[in-house]
């Protein structure tokens, strides 16, 4: 794995990527380092003229005191975020004995440094030291002292450091998940969608195209080649978000024919004229639904005839979508169906908020209207807004 997010690693460590981690620490540590050499160069030279007793380290070997600790800092940083904080009656402890431990080396990795720069001030302190197995004297004890002062809060801030960046990245990656969860979901939401033309129109379809075999074969081998380019259009237009309003208009005359030779005695259709038409996007599949809805509510409740019309308007920047139907006279408009709410869904997802759908009765006319922003050139096939929040169809 690229990134330290095994299930088995703690969630502190589970953000940071080994890379990260390494540079974090190593730019820390370069910080410090800067700090304690320039800051025991100035008080070496400070004191230069009241002692000449070596109480402070040349440049040198505290550099490479500080190149020293580097692994043993890496390898506690990285044992405190597996330790984390919780429960903080166990891990507390565990974590200040991985800065004490750390601390308490700093000053042995100062004398190991000194020996292998061969420091001449430093040379028969640390021989006097070998030759007393390192037992420490007054001098040596506050100077360790005054070492591990010295380092703890570096240790602590870097820890500190480490863990927020840890934190961070964890926090980011999260989002980074969710975000693309909730495209994966949008676009499952929409395809959805897409392909909800409604089963029990396709069953009485295809028993029209039975009724139609039996007294007019050539008829219905016409309806079974139209039901045919009507079902792979469904297929295509299911696999993007957008097509063009050409197409969409052409699936919804395939629709509306077939609708029309089952109702050839009721059912009139007027679709624009294609010459009129903008060379436009819109989403797929989004007047189906709509078309639907006419054809069967227009139809039921009595026996005479329906128009259904869909018209293309442009207003300014805006497309405005219009299809309408007769219906029976004295109708009471019920609640707005599973296609009303397919539509408004769609539109709120891939327009958040910039499209919208008016379903109103007008005398004897029920009038169904989308007004959304053109879009002109190939749209990309993710919606064109982050999904906003869906109510359930």
């Amino acid at each position: 794995m690229t990134e330290i997010d095994h299930p088995s690693l703690p969630n502190y460590a589970r953000g940071l990527r080994p890379r990260q981690f390494c540079a974090i620490v190593g730019l820390f540590w370069l910080y410090v380092t800067l700090s304690n050499v320039l800051y025991a160069y100035s008080m070496r030279t400070g004191i230069a003229h009241v002692t000449d007793v070596p109480l402070f380290a040349p440049w040198d070997a505290r550099v490479m005191q500080h190149v020293l600790l580097l692994p043993i800092l890496m390898v506690s940083y990285w044992s405190a975020l597996r330790v984390q904080w919780r429960p903080l009656l166990f891990a507390a402890p565990l974590q200040l004995l991985l800065g004490t431990l750390f601390a308490a080396v700093a000053y042995p990795a100062m004398l190991v440094s000194e020996w292998t720069m061969d420091n001449a001030d430093w040379h028969q302190h640390v021989v006097k030291h070998m030759a007393d197995r390192f037992m420490l004297d007054d001098q040596d004890l506050s100077l360790w002292v005054a070492s591990f002062i010295s380092f703890i809060p570096a240790y602590g801030f870097g820890l500190a450091l480490v863990t927020g960046f840890a934190l961070y990245a964890r926090f980011r990656n999260s989002e980074l998940r969710v975000a693309a969860l909730e495209r994966e979901w949008t676009a499952a939401r929409l395809a959805a969608l897409r392909m909800q033309l409604s089963p029990h129109t396709l069953f009485n379809l295809l028993h029209t195209i039975r009724g139609y075999i039996e007294w007019d074969p050539k008829g219905a081998q016409s309806m079974v080649v139209q039901l045919a380019d009507l079902l792979r259009r469904l297929l295509s237009a299911g696999e993007r978000d957008f097509a063009r309003l050409t197409d969409e208009l052409q699936f919804a005359r395939l629709y509306l024919e077939l609708q029309q030779r089952r109702f050839s005695d009721r059912l009139t259709i007027e679709l624009p004229d294609t010459r009129d038409i903008p060379s436009v996007w819109v989403p797929s599949l989004i007047l189906q639904p709509l078309i639907e809805n006419s054809v069967i509510h227009g139809l039921a409740g009595h026996q005479g005839p329906v128009v259904v019309r869909v018209a293309v308007e442009t207003a300014g920047e805006m497309l405005v979508l219009r299809v309408s139907n007769t219906v029976a006279e004295n109708k009471v408009a019920g609640e707005e169906g599973i296609g009303i709410n397919n539509v408004r869904e769609r539109l709120a997802v891939q327009f958040e908020g910039r499209a919208t759908l008016e379903a109103v009765t007008q005398g004897s006319q029920w009038i169904s209207e989308i007004t959304m922003p053109q879009i002109p050139g190939t749209p990309e096939r993710k919606s064109v807004q982050r999904a906003a929040p869906l109510v359930g169809a």
